[in-house]
């Protein structure tokens, strides 16, 4: 943020200085300006305008005669012969200093053997850089060499393992101690980064599941902390990555933990963040409680989710470790990535190496906050992109994950989602990438935004489906919970819920979101949004809690049955509940807590989830990825425009589905026999052709063709 001193000096474009001076100082006036180094070098200036500002400065735009060298300390002094750091600004924006800077090399970070270590940070702006190695309560300092691209290199040539370093960059008149950028490893809080052999992490590959499409995923939302934190559990390391795949006997008698995780059917598993982050001290994580949408570090894992978070290779191994015993069960592993804020820009490696460069700022200086976390990434400028695809590509390759779910997607540009996605898919044939494409306020162009609004303009990558929950479960803003959604007992969206079992691509109801299902993810329920449970207490007051546990059963069939990629928060299959919070991100674990107690209690929605899920599983017609194949073979009807009729076939079958979210009796007649696969639970009943559909029920009939 600009006028906050008494003189200020930004360095705005290759040919371009703005000066702001207060006018509590020389009534902010001055006649003539001029640059110097510290080699005695002088660069005139003309006063190009003068401005006043309505916070009480006088607002000078200089032109350059001559260019100044990138990366050399200049001073901007005025004619009471005042001096003050030119600092880089704006320049960093333009797309010369991308052309300039921009470097292609796949070596920045540090490059390791038993013999010598390399170091390179990209600093383009910076004219001095030290870096810091601490091995076997030692320190030592070396001065960095400026080479091409603005890349600071340094080589050691002794066995590094295990060392930790720190850079010392000297950009804008001031030193500024960083950890590394492209660090993947690190001991506790993020205090340095750390040198590891990573011959060492070795994932071990187990054959999964086929996937046709995407639309054959199910994922299941879940944080590694709330998954075992409860004491009861029967887990020794409760909320840890070890303590997430921890069996013995006890969690397979009481079926918890991944003893639970594996009963369910589920194909995916989306782990909430699980790279650094900020807000919990990871040597005593009980003292704080946080999600991990805060990022520190995007390519070491959190060392709060650790057994010992101060060896640089516990963390590492541990998240190795969880997805290798995910895949051994059948289960795919995503991660929740937060590439668009970091948790505090004034000490992030970001803005200590290139100021002002990785965040959405403008012309005078102010800085994007759509994300209403005081800061935005800046994915247009070419460096920032290479880090996120570069990371991207990290996770796929070092721990085999197999998909990305984006927090906040919609604050990136829809040029560089395509590009991980394609990227991705290159190493993984069947990797997801998907995210939050809400229309984010930014200073990114509403056009380039990876935003729902250009989802037609990312054909491979998948947006939640905020017109799913809302049809489905009733809208979640803090002053709606009342307002009800279809099958929550507003039976006059029957038209819209015919879109979004469409898979909101067909005009079907209302004008298609998607241009394909495989765009749309499916869900009514995730973590940052009030529980169905809990919303249905609030806009069902009416309803018995009978009549609650069949309304949120038939949400989860509505999840699962529809054409898109389903999504499952952790726990709504037995009616999870945050006590009507919402956002409870840093409430405590005793509100965010995996409840197995309460999964006891609800032992028929977890069933009937698990039936639901298998149904899906066993029928193709329910999982096409094409809107050409839905347009095709999908149908929707309705009995007295209450009871939406959905029906889905292949060459094989034909499936009709009904929903019923009122207290009403209605009956059915059918042209052929069939057999009832689901009525409110998982039954095989052969020929039928008169139905009668109970009250608050959800019926799947199935005709095999001969």
């Amino acid at each position: 943020m600009r006028q906050q001193t008494y003189y200020e000096a930004y360095l705005d474009d290759f040919d371009k200085i703005v000066v702001y001076l207060s006018r509590n100082s020389y009534g902010g006036s001055s006649n003539r300006f001029y640059v110097k180094d510290d080699d005695g070098n002088i660069y005139n200036l003309l006063i190009q305008s003068v401005e006043t500002t309505q916070n009480n400065y006088t607002k000078y735009t200089l032109l350059l005669n001559e260019e100044l060298e990138i990366g050399k300390e200049y001073y901007v002094v005025h004619q009471h012969a005042r001096a003050v750091i030119l600092q880089y600004s704006a320049i960093v924006k333009t797309q010369r200093f991308d052309d300039m800077f921009y470097y292609d090399g796949a070596d920045l970070g540090y490059t390791y053997n038993n013999k010598y270590t390399s170091f390179a940070l990209w600093a383009p702006c910076a004219s001095r850089v030290k870096l810091e190695i601490a091995k076997n309560n030692v320190t030592y300092t070396y001065e960095m060499q400026r080479t091409e691209k603005g890349v600071f290199r340094y080589s050691v040539l002794e066995n590094l393992e295990n060392a930790t370093y720190v850079y010392f960059v000297r950009v804008n008149g001031e030193w500024k101690e960083t950890i590394d950028p492209y660090g993947n490893a690190s001991i506790e809080n993020s205090r340095r980064s750390a040198v590891i052999d990573m011959r060492k992490i070795k994932v071990k590959d187990y054959p999964l599941p086929e996937m046709k499409t995407v639309c054959d995923a199910i994922i299941y939302e879940v944080s590694v902390r709330d998954f075992t934190s409860q004491k009861s559990t029967g887990i020794l390391h409760r909320g840890t990555f070890n303590g997430f795949v921890e069996e013995n006997e006890y969690t397979k008698e009481k079926c918890t933990g991944f003893s639970y995780l594996k009963s369910l059917g589920i194909t995916h598993v989306q782990l909430m963040p699980v790279m650094d982050f900020g807000s919990v001290n990871e040597i005593y994580p009980e003292l704080h409680y946080n999600w991990g949408y805060d990022p520190i570090q995007y390519r070491v894992p959190e060392g709060s989710f650790s057994i010992a978070p101060q060896n640089p290779y516990d963390r590492i191994f541990g998240l190795v470790n969880l997805v290798e015993e995910c895949h051994k069960a059948g289960i795919r592993v995503n991660l929740d990535v937060v590439f668009n804020h970091v948790y505090d820009k004034e000490t992030h490696f970001f803005e200590n190496t290139v100021p002002n460069y990785y965040f959405q700022m403008n012309e005078q200086g102010d800085f994007s906050n759509g994300t209403w976390c005081g800061n935005d990434i800046d994915s247009k400028r070419k460096m920032c992109a290479k880090y996120i695809v570069d990371t991207c590509i990290y996770l796929v390759k070092t721990y085999h994950i197999d998909g990305l779910r984006f927090d906040l997607m919609g604050i990136l540009d829809y040029h560089l989602m395509n590009e991980i996605q394609q990227k991705c898919k290159a190493l993984n044939p069947n990797f997801m990438v998907y995210g939050e494409g809400w229309d984010m306020p930014s200073f990114l162009d509403y056009r380039e935004r990876a935003s729902i609004v250009n989802s037609f303009k990312m054909n491979e990558v998948a947006h939640f489906s905020d017109r799913f929950r809302d049809v489905v479960k009733g809208r979640t803003g803090a002053h709606e919970v009342n307002v009800k959604g279809y099958c929550s007992g507003a039976v006059y969206l029957i038209d819209i819920m015919k879109n979004v079992m469409s898979g909101s691509c067909t005009h079907e109801g209302m004008d298609p979101m998607f241009a394909n299902p495989r765009n749309a993810v499916n869900y009514v329920e995730c973590h940052d949004n009030m529980t169905s449970w809990d919303k249905l207490k609030e806009c069902c007051k009416e309803d018995s809690k009978e009549i609650r546990i069949a309304r949120h059963k038939m949400m989860i069939a509505a999840v699962m049955f529809a054409q898109g990629i389903p999504f499952l928060h952790s726990g709504q299959e037995f009616a999870r509940s945050k006590h009507g919070l919402s956002n409870t991100y840093e409430e405590s674990d005793d509100v965010n807590k995996l409840d197995y107690e309460r999964r006891n209690q609800y032992q028929d929605i977890v069933d009937c989830t698990k039936d639901l899920i298998e149904i899906r599983k066993n029928h193709a017609c329910l999982r096409y990825a094409e809107k050409e194949e839905v347009e095709e073979n999908v149908r929707f009807s309705s009995i007295e425009q209450q009871v939406l009729l959905y029906q889905c076939k292949d060459s094989e079958e034909v499936l009709t589905i009904f929903f019923n979210p009122t207290n009403g009796t209605f009956h059915y007649e059918f042209d052929q026999d069939q057999t009832l696969i689901y009525y409110n639970k998982k039954i095989e009943e052969s020929g039928c052709r008169h139905l009668t559909i109970a009250p608050f029920s959800v019926i799947v009939a199935c005709h095999k063709y001969s």
